[in-house]
């Protein structure tokens, strides 16, 4: 993995093949910090991501989109922690057969966007095809991509650390939400 060969700690979190609540928009988060679902593994992720310095996110592609279960897990981690995820970079990678993978991407990188988070690009969408771990290592471009993402988010990492306590974050505004139907 490039991030090791980067020197970069990393801790792979599998979300597994049970079902995940969606969010019901209850915001009951908004009191506690984290989700009032607790029989999955959203919060246990979500504490290793609050502690994490950057986040990378992996889904394969069903019906042009990322895993249905993953999107109901990452609305349900990000919502009630975007505070605690803001300028630690993102990024995101999708594996698709055929098609569908800008949007799968797409649909990923809004999870960073709206957490103020910095989104680590490659020299092409994050993306792999194939059906077998065979068949995406034979995607070349694909592959390279991984690896140039990796170091770019290992490069983006130690500049934040090197920049740490001299160079402050960004200053953070009081949230404004406008309401569209008025």
């Amino acid at each position: 993995m490039q991030l090791e060969k980067e020197g970069i700690e990393t801790n792979i979190f599998h979300i597994g093949g049970e079902a995940i609540q969606g969010c019901i928009d209850c915001d009951g988060c908004a009191e506690t910090g984290h989700c009032v679902f607790d029989d999955d593994p959203v919060r246990a992720c979500g504490d290793l991501a609050e502690k994490a310095d950057g986040i990378v996110i992996g889904s394969p592609v069903y019906f042009a989109a990322p895993s249905g279960s993953l999107c109901a897990f990452l609305d349900r981690m990000f919502y009630p922690r975007r505070a605690a995820f803001a300028h630690k970079p993102g990024a995101a990678i999708v594996n698709c057969r055929r098609g569908g993978a800008s949007a799968a991407f797409d649909r990923l990188n809004k999870y960073f966007t709206v957490s103020n988070m910095p989104v680590v690009s490659s020299q092409y969408w994050n993306a792999t095809h194939g059906l077998t771990p065979e068949e995406v290592r034979q995607d070349l471009e694909g592959m390279q991509t991984m690896r140039t993402l990796g170091r770019n988010m290992a490069w983006l990492l130690k500049c934040i650390e090197a920049a740490r306590g001299t160079v402050p974050y960004p200053e953070t505004e009081t949230r404004v939400v406008t309401n569209l139907i008025r």
